[in-house]
């Protein structure tokens, strides 16, 4: 549990999602025990404090971790953030490898964090039983960049976040705060980092509100990361300077659950640009909501998709533009891709992701 508390966007939603479904699965002969610390965790900027973070960090994992599960009794010791415990005290460790982005981008992550990686997290991995990937893309690469064999890199899909509307949160409010109405609207969640290609989608809206739209606005959601190395949060903001979207152009910042399915619910068509995902969790969460998904042609959108959604080349945006364009102007391909979404978001769930992690589990066993 301490790794919820510094788990961000996607790995925290993994997290949160698999902790509630493993707590109803709980029986006479499976147990789960939630090992956390009573330490406070630094979560700042100041560099010398996130160093000494670093360092708590793999004193948690490999020594404190390993002495709770020891005298917890486990067998498993199951760890979503990619690192797992490399001594073994009479249990076995499954770590999640959600994606190969540590090996495909270095640049974006820090020297001290690359390093403790490669000497503790993958020879870790590679003393566990199993490895856990979300998709037949992401284990590919792994098995390309760390050559860990196919046998023990077992794909278990995800889910959608379970966003539910509050009764309490008023949606005309929240829609009439951010200058929006029903229907109106393009809509991206995710952070502002540089593989998710924003500024392309930035780029392409433009092109779509020049071609006949005029009342056409484009959100994206998400927290902007602009402290952050791997970020694109200026060129998105110089993009929509460059194109005068000033107005036409949201960013909501940081939102909670509710607030984010409002914004699902009253969407026209969710765009997914982004170049490179291990999974892409908000596909399932916009299938879920009805609406109409554009993705990327690449890495592991498609397999997540299939059939149900419409594919464009990221790196042009003149296609991006195009495929808005044909969705925008026929409702029957609208209705066609929400009912194909309805399909294929049945497909996944969290409580099909926690049982074929216990399935895992058992054989590791």
């Amino acid at each position: 549990m301490r790794d919820l508390r510094i788990a961000t966007t996607g790995t925290k939603t993994y997290l949160e999602e698999i902790c509630y479904e493993f707590k109803k699965m709980g029986s006479d002969d499976l147990h789960f025990h939630f090992l956390d610390t009573s330490v406070p965790i630094y979560t700042g900027n100041l560099k010398i404090l996130r160093l000494t973070e670093h360092f708590r960090y793999q004193l948690w994992k490999q020594v404190v971790l390993p002495i709770k599960a020891f005298f917890k009794g486990c067998d498993i010791v199951f760890c979503t953030d990619n690192s797992v415990p490399l001594i073994h005290l009479g249990y076995k460790t499954i770590p999640v490898f959600h994606d190969a982005f540590f090996f495909e981008t270095p640049q974006n992550y820090g020297k001290l964090w690359l390093w403790l990686y490669k000497k503790t997290a993958l020879p870790a991995a590679n003393r566990s039983p199993y490895i856990v990937t979300p998709t037949h893309y992401a284990k590919r690469q792994i098995n390309k960049f760390t050559n860990i064999e196919n046998d023990k890199l077992v794909v278990v899909n995800e889910g959608p976040k379970s966003l539910e509307n509050s009764e309490e949160l008023d949606t005309r409010q929240l829609l009439k705060s951010l200058s929006l109405t029903t229907g109106t609207y393009i809509l991206h969640v995710g952070s502002m980092y540089k593989r998710k290609n924003i500024p392309a989608l930035v780029n392409a809206f433009s092109k779509l509100k020049a071609g006949g739209h005029p009342d056409l606005k484009l959100v994206l959601a998400g927290p902007n990361n602009s402290s952050s190395a791997d970020n694109d949060y200026r060129q998105v903001i110089a993009a929509i300077d460059d194109l005068h979207l000033q107005n036409e152009i949201i960013l909501t910042g940081y939102l909670s659950d509710y607030e984010l399915a409002v914004l699902y619910k009253n969407a026209a068509l969710y765009v997914f640009p982004s170049i490179n995902e291990g999974f892409g969790i908000p596909i399932l969460e916009a299938f879920k909501y009805d609406l109409p998904v554009l993705v990327a042609n690449n890495t592991c959108l498609p397999e997540v998709g299939r059939e149900a959604v419409l594919q464009f080349d990221p790196f042009d945006t003149d296609d991006i533009y195009k495929k808005m364009e044909i969705v925008l102007s026929s409702p029957e391909l609208q209705k066609e891709m929400i009912n194909k979404g309805r399909q294929r978001l049945k497909d996944f769930s969290w409580q099909k992701t926690a049982e074929e992690l216990v399935e895992v589990f058992k054989r590791a066993v």
